[in-house]
């Protein structure tokens, strides 16, 4: 994906951040490249990935 802007006169008073979601990205100014990544602190035995089908008793 290419994705191209023209920046002109950026003037940034004030910022306040309440809060950051699971995924994000602030960003102020020029940059020639950015690279996303992710990574999870929670053990691989503690996902669950679903779809999720309910289990019915056999007889």
């Amino acid at each position: 994906m290419e994705f191209n802007v023209t920046n002109h006169q950026l003037c940034v008073g004030d910022i306040k951040i309440t809060g950051v979601a699971s995924s994000a990205l602030f960003l102020i100014g020029d940059v020639q490249t950015v690279q996303l990544s992710s990574a999870f602190d929670t053990p691989p035995e503690s996902l669950i990935i679903g779809p999720f089908v309910p289990v019915t008793p056999e007889g």
